[in-house]
């Protein structure tokens, strides 16, 4: 399976993954012609687009990639946090979900738990824990080769339990030593020091799901989503390999 970075912080999150058969974009937090770029302006070979929540840097580009006639698929809360869908009150009294499809025709709003297919890739969405409607985390199954990849960003926890994974592309935000110095030396407000951990993935945590999950199949962790000021790659890269012997990448530009 290819996997590429093209941004992968607070500025933007985009990434690329094929399995030779089917390329798929997760998260389009990147301006659209940054994420044309990327691509070598190949967007028609782009089956589809997975989106993990509304906050514009994972959502930014969604719009208009609908637009450029690529499927994208999100939960409801996200369509409507981004706001090309909206809740209104039909005529028998139901809350209906609104969207304008002669404009969005390729959205697809999808569910925790309910699998669905794009292209070769089967995807499972589930729940994830951060401070917007609708956030999701994907399995993404290729029917050619077998692998699986798990993707979560953006959350502080992860409820669930994976087994037979190949790749797994995870958050780690900050590490708690790292944040607690910058609070106490007044580089970080309080107020955003207690955002972040009521809404991203540490190295603690990411270190307490991996040590919860089947690795025994998995050939490569990417940590995901790296704060400016309150990480340390090198750190990171080095503690995850010697929890798991896995090889580990750190998400960047390219």
């Amino acid at each position: 399976m290819l996997i590429q970075a093209f941004a992968s912080s607070s500025s933007g999150n985009s990434y690329h993954v094929s399995d030779g058969q089917t390329s798929l974009l997760l998260e389009a937090g990147l301006p659209y012609r940054q994420i044309q770029k990327h691509m070598d302006f190949q967007l028609s070979s782009v089956a589809g687009c997975l989106i993990t929540h509304s906050h514009a840097d994972h959502s930014k580009a969604a719009a208009d990639l609908m637009k450029a006639a690529v499927e994208t698929y999100m939960s409801e809360g996200t369509a409507i946090g981004i706001g090309i869908s909206r809740r209104e009150e039909a005529p028998s009294g139901h809350q209906i979900l609104v969207t304008n499809y002669s404009i969005f025709h390729r959205l697809h709003i999808i569910e925790p738990k309910q699998m669905f297919t794009v292209g070769t890739f089967s995807v499972l969405p589930f729940e994830t824990e951060h401070d917007c409607p609708g956030s999701l985390g994907f399995l993404l199954i290729s029917n050619v080769t077998g692998e699986r990849l798990l993707f979560a960003t953006d959350t502080y926890f992860l409820r669930y339990r994976f087994k037979g994974l190949n790749f797994i592309m995870v958050e780690c935000n900050y590490a708690k030593d790292i944040l607690d110095a910058n609070t106490e030396a007044g580089r970080l407000p309080e107020s955003l020091r207690n955002r972040l951990i009521k809404s991203h993935f540490s190295l603690e945590h990411v270190k307490g799901f991996l040590k919860a999950n089947d690795l025994s199949g998995v050939r490569e962790i990417w940590l995901l989503h790296l704060s400016d000021g309150n990480s340390d790659a090198a750190r990171f890269k080095r503690e995850i390999q010697e929890l798991t012997g896995i090889p580990v990448r750190i998400a960047d530009k390219g």
